[in-house]
């Protein structure tokens, strides 16, 4: 945290060229080496999460299905065959939001050892975009957790049902009702990082948080910088990170980020976002209205406030 501090408070413009120039391909120094390994591990278990995720086309159709055939009035053979099948498609995919809900509890063990590391963000945003845009996920879980409890009220047995016990279940259904579930974990872990490093200045954090924003602003909106990303996935990267850094800011700081004393641009942040591809930028737009914390605050201006409506 402190090598980290060091790097994003250097003086920006006097240092930005060489600052901007290694952004893209970034290599740990030694001493950071161990962490950085450690960081890797879990990002690369977090690309194949996000794969899974893009994915995921769930088991809508199935579970109508069964809905029909229950007001169609099927003879209770072929009903219980629907079910059958039904229960059959749900259940992988259960333990596939088990393997994402398990990886957020890694992403907060990991976010203990380096706050507002770059990639977590990315990997967290882009998570939340999908999972967004993705309603089979909550409608999947919903049903399974409904057709396990009629099967426990029947005594039937239920393969798959040791899978995902009821605790886990209840704690799996509040991460995937979050409208970003990931980015609330990583709040969260940020929140607890704070009370319990209370020896910790808060300024550590917060300009830590402002820092990383204000660079990822410049770079976006500079065209000298812009120019030198290798492609457009750099700038999403970019995106990501800026907006991530906002909402951690917004909650670790008690003010907020939204309000006129904040070392956060937002004005400058959320142009930034507007001048990008309508469609490239909505689910970042979308998680600066939803799941800020300090945002409909009367302290917040009007202009922000129509900014992101």
């Amino acid at each position: 945290m402190g090598n980290l501090i060091k790097v994003l408070t250097r003086d920006i413009d006097n240092n930005a060229g060489n600052f901007f120039l290694d952004f893209e391909n970034a290599q740990p120094s030694e001493p950071e080496r161990e962490l950085w390994e450690q960081v890797s591990v879990v990002l690369k278990d977090g690309r194949e999460i996000l794969d899974d995720l893009q994915s995921y086309d769930g088991a809508g159709e199935v579970i109508r299905e069964v809905g029909g055939g229950r007001r169609g009035g099927h003879p209770a053979p072929q009903q219980e065959g629907l079910q059958e099948k039904s229960w059959g498609a749900v259940v992988p995919l259960v333990g596939m939001l088990k393997k994402f809900y398990e990886f957020s509890m890694r992403l907060e063990a990991t976010l203990r050892d380096l706050l507002a590391f770059a990639e977590i963000l990315h990997f967290t945003l882009r998570f939340d975009e999908l999972k967004m845009t993705n309603p089979a996920i909550q409608n999947d879980f919903s049903y399974y957790r409904r057709t396990l409890s009629r099967m426990r009220i029947k005594n039937v047995p239920a393969v798959g049902e040791n899978e995902v016990n009821n605790e886990l279940a209840n704690r799996m259904s509040l991460f995937y009702a979050e409208a970003t579930p990931m980015l609330k974990t990583l709040s969260d872990a940020t929140l607890k990082f704070v009370s319990e490093n209370k020896d910790l200045p808060l300024e550590n954090t917060t300009d830590c948080l402002s820092t990383m924003a204000s660079v990822c602003k410049v770079m976006l909106e500079t065209p000298e910088y812009r120019s030198r990303f290798a492609s457009e996935e750099t700038a999403s990267f970019c995106l990501r990170v800026m907006v991530g850094v906002i909402i951690l800011y917004d909650y670790v700081n008690p003010a907020g980020a939204f309000v006129k004393s904040s070392k956060i641009d937002m004005k400058g942040c959320i142009k930034v976002l507007r001048d990008q591809p309508p469609n490239s930028v909505e689910g970042l737009l979308n998680a600066l209205r939803y799941t800020t914390k300090h945002l409909n605050d009367e302290t917040t201006s009007k202009q922000i406030k129509s900014m992101l409506q």
